[in-house]
């Protein structure tokens, strides 16, 4: 019996020291997380990204955007990609000239955008102010102002600058530039006078006047380029000017006249050698695209996806340097660091 009693006093003992170790196994209370280490849980955790709100499918409402008929087509081309992403919203696009555009911008306050072949002037900009715009320059391409006839014409291949103002001003018959030259009427199709392209044909050819061109025989002058393409194929005679997109589309009925043996092309339009290249643009304010994101998110897009349809739809790209200095002029509106 005694042996029995020796055997669980023994049992106890090495239970007592087993719960003893156990409790001296007991973790600490967990220490609370030192400044550095909450910082580094805070910069592993995803942020937002800040251009989300810009894309297509994240805007919506209207977008109203109006002016040059030769800015038109890569606007319109622009619009549908950017629909096609994703924007369910409206988008107008008015062509009525980009002197008519910056009258609806910077007079009435009408549109979100002004679509313009030329820069703005100083008296364009004045009104924007007077109404609390300022306005915005986009740069999106180039154009080459094409000079055209039919491909029934077999004479006029090229001119001089010379000869070029005296077609579109004094001279009445095609013989009066050329003594070799048919003894036929000169028929002039040209650009409205609230068109960029009239005002940028003025400026090169007239030096800005624009009294001669004006006072020209046969003259038809429209706001639709479409109009004037259908007037120059309607005679071997007739000669007109406009955007070099709407030359594209009609290559296989016109073909361009060459000024001072230079052809209008994209290395010609790039480097300025053609007499007649110029830059197009989009206007727009920062107040209105901190307002409508839809208007910041669209011209976002084109000016990111421009390169991509420019040539197809019958222009020339900008220079990387303009298309960068005009995405830094977006970040700056809409508050962003690019």
């Amino acid at each position: 019996m005694r042996k029995h009693l020796y055997v669980s006093l023994f049992v106890l003992l090495i239970a007592g020291l087993v719960l003893s170790a156990c409790g001296a196994q007991t973790p600490a209370p967990t220490a609370a997380p030192t400044e550095a280490a909450a910082t580094e849980a805070a910069t592993e955790a995803p942020t937002e990204d800040p251009m989300a709100m810009y894309r297509p499918e994240n805007v919506s409402g209207n977008i109203v955007t109006a002016g040059s008929s030769t800015v038109f087509p890569l606007s319109e081309r622009m619009a549908q990609r950017f629909s096609e992403e994703g924007f369910t919203g409206n988008i107008t696009i008015d062509s009525i000239g980009s002197g008519a555009g910056f009258e609806r911008f910077c007079v009435n306050g009408e549109t979100d955008i002004s679509n313009s072949s030329r820069r703005i002037k100083d008296s364009e900009v004045e009104s924007c102010r007077a109404i609390g715009r300022e306005p915005l320059e986009f740069r999106v391409g180039t154009d080459a102002l094409a000079v055209v006839v039919s491909r029934e014409n077999d004479f006029v291949t090229d001119v001089t600058k010379e000869e070029l103002a005296i077609i579109f001003s004094t001279a009445e018959r095609w013989s009066d530039v050329r003594p070799e030259w048919p003894d036929q009427p000169i028929l002039r199709f040209i650009p409205g006078t609230d068109s960029g392209t009239f005002d940028y044909f003025v400026e090169v050819v007239f030096n800005k006047d624009e009294a001669p061109i004006l006072a020209a025989s046969n003259l038809q002058l429209s706001e639709d380029d479409n109009v004037l393409v259908q007037g120059v194929l309607g005679s071997p005679y007739a000669i007109g000017f406009f955007g070099f997109a709407y030359y594209h589309e009609n290559a296989r009925q016109l073909q361009t006249v060459s000024i001072n043996g230079i052809e209008p092309t994209e290395q010609t339009a790039e480097d300025g050698t053609y007499p007649l290249a110029r830059p197009l643009f989009i206007y727009s304010t920062a107040q209105i695209m901190q307002e409508k994101p839809q208007v910041a998110a669209f011209i976002y897009f084109y000016l990111t996806n421009v390169n991509d349809e420019i040539i197809d739809v019958g222009y020339f790209p900008a220079s990387q340097a303009a298309l960068d200095e005009a995405l830094n002029t977006w970040y700056t509106a809409v508050g962003l660091q690019p």
